[in-house]
Parts: structure tokens; C-alpha cells; sequence
């Protein structure tokens, strides 16, 4: 019975272990086709995470597009877009220190000066296109819309002497409804002594169109009316403050033209006034007279 027992016990072992050993070697020959099924489901998943991060980077850079396109810079002073335009080299470049409560203004003025607003073209220069004019006293040439144009511009007579004289005793700010593209390269040029403070353009908040005219606002500049002048020869520019407003008439080629020796001399003695409103006044009425009328009737040129 014993020797039974004994014969069976070790059979019964060796179909165990040999049952054991096929169970682990059909394991072993299915494990490579498991394992290739999982690195397939692991690059599935890696491809379609990094399919949703670009498309999440898509969908941010498009809604940043829409946004910047759709805010209005009316209601929402002191977001503007603000684009960068190439500067040739050896340029001067001006920048503008905003108030923080109050974007729109020019920077705080520190000194006791007053302030003159110069308009550009027609007021202090001439500039035309091609073809070239006969006498002109310097080129510029910006990029508009993608096209390089060429400008060639005259200085107004008294040109230099008005601004040097106002760099003295004046903060000079240029106001111009003129492209930032061209304006800025006529003005390096121009402002050789760097007597102009700050430079308005067309994107400047205080320039509007009212009925398709641009027009100059000094309200919101940050600067009291009493101890500001306006200067241009558009009388659209200044409907808004024509308190304040000296007219001239427009430049082309006179190289006899006066207008800015006068502007000289008016601003040389304007400190005897309180109000430069009062000084506008005056000169006006006596440009007025000038111009128009002496005591025989006759009229000047």
C-alpha cells in the first residue's frame, strides 16, 4: 500500500511542474505581442496630447488676434496697439512716459515753461513726392503700406531760428495729422539740436476725425490752456480751441515767405501776457490789421 502511495506521489509531481513549465513558456511567448500592444497604446496617446497642445497653442494665438483687432481704443484708454516700424540707423528716437492715471497726457511738465503745439507740412515744411522738384532740402524715404516712397522736403524760411529760439524758453511738442512713418524721418531730420520735446502723429489719441477732418484736441493733453499755442496753417486742425490758435498760411516753394520770423518775434515777447490766449489774441488782431487794412484803405502783401 505504502509502496503504491509512494509510486504515485512523484508521477503526480512531475505532471504539476511540467504543467507549470508550459504555462509560464505560452506566457513567455505571449508576452512580447502584450507588450507591443501597450508601446502601440503609449505613441497613441503621446500623439494625440501633443495634437491637443498645438491646437491649444492655436486656439490661444487666434483668440490673442481677435482680441487685439476687437478692443476699442475709445473705451478703453490706454490699451492701444502699439506697432513697431523699422528705424533706419542713426536716427533719434523719442518716447513718451505716460501718466498712469492719466494715458492720454503728455508727461508731466516739470518746468516752468509754456507750451507750443507746431504742426508739419505747410506749417514748418513743404514735401512732395516723385518726380524730384527743383529745389528741395532733403530726401526721406519710408515705408508705406509695404512701398518705399520718396519725399523730398523744403524747409520754410526762419525755420531753424524759430526752433532754436523756443527750444530756450518753450516746451515744443509737434502735432501733425501726418503719418508716424514719414513724419518721424522728416523730423530726425529737422530737429537736428533736439529742441522738440514730444511728437504727436495721426495715431495719436487727440487727433480725431470729425466729418473725415482731423482734428487737434488740447483738452486731454495734460497742459493748462492758458499757457498754450497752437500753430498750423489747417483752420479744421484747432476748431476745438481757437482760442489758442495762431493761423499761418500754408508754405509750398515761397523761399520769400516771413511767416516764421514773425512767429519769432511774437513768442520772443509773449511773456508780458498772463494768458496765452490774451497774446493769441493780440497777435491775431494785429496780423489782422497788417495784412488787410492800414489807415489809407490800401491793402499789404
Amino acid at each position: 500500500m505504502v509502496s503504491k502511495i509512494s509510486k504515485r506521489t512523484p508521477t503526480k509531481s512531475i505532471k504539476d511542474c511540467r504543467s507549470s513549465s508550459q504555462k509560464r513558456r505560452r506566457h513567455r511567448r505571449k508576452s512580447p505581442a502584450k507588450n507591443g500592444a501597450v508601446a502601440a497604446s503609449s505613441s497613441v496617446i503621446a500623439s494625440i496630447n501633443k495634437s491637443l497642445l498645438t491646437c491649444h497653442r492655436r486656439l490661444i494665438q487666434l483668440f490673442s488676434k481677435l482680441a487685439r483687432i476687437s478692443t476699442p481704443n475709445r473705451s478703453h484708454k490706454g490699451y492701444k496697439i502699439l506697432t513697431k516700424i523699422p528705424q533706419p540707423e542713426n536716427t533719434v528716437c523719442k518716447s513718451l512716459v505716460f501718466d498712469n492715471d492719466n494715458p492720454t497726457h503728455l508727461p508731466l511738465l516739470l518746468s516752468p515753461k509754456r507750451t507750443v503745439f507746431l504742426d508739419l507740412d505747410e506749417t514748418l515744411i513743404h514735401s512732395k513726392t516723385d518726380p524730384a522738384p527743383d529745389r528741395f532740402d532733403f530726401m526721406v524715404s519710408p515705408r508705406i503700406d509695404g512701398e518705399v516712397v520718396n519725399f523730398y522736403v523744403l524747409k520754410r524760411p526762419g525755420v531753424d531760428e524759430l526752433l532754436a529760439a523756443l527750444g530756450k524758453r518753450f516746451e515744443v511738442v509737434i502735432f501733425t495729422a501726418g503719418l508716424r512713418e514719414y513724419a518721424s524721418l522728416v523730423l530726425d531730420r529737422l530737429d537736428q539740436d533736439a529742441v522738440i520735446s514730444h511728437r504727436l502723429y495721426r495715431d495719436w489719441d487727440s487727433c480725431k476725425q470729425v466729418d473725415g477732418k482731423f482734428v487737434k484736441d488740447l483738452l486731454g493733453l495734460g497742459r493748462d490752456l492758458s499757457r498754450v499755442v497752437i500753430v498750423d496753417d489747417n483752420p479744421n486742425a484747432y476748431v476745438f480751441q481757437p482760442e489758442n490758435a495762431i493761423p499761418i498760411r500754408p508754405f509750398t516753394d515761397d523761399l520769400g515767405d516771413t511767416e516764421l520770423g514773425k512767429l519769432t518775434e511774437f513768442f520772443e515777447g509773449s511773456d508780458v501776457f498772463e494768458d496765452m490766449r490774451d497774446a493769441v489774441k493780440h497777435y491775431v488782431t494785429a496780423i489782422h490789421t497788417l495784412y488787410y487794412l492800414n489807415f489809407d484803405g490800401r491793402k499789404f502783401i
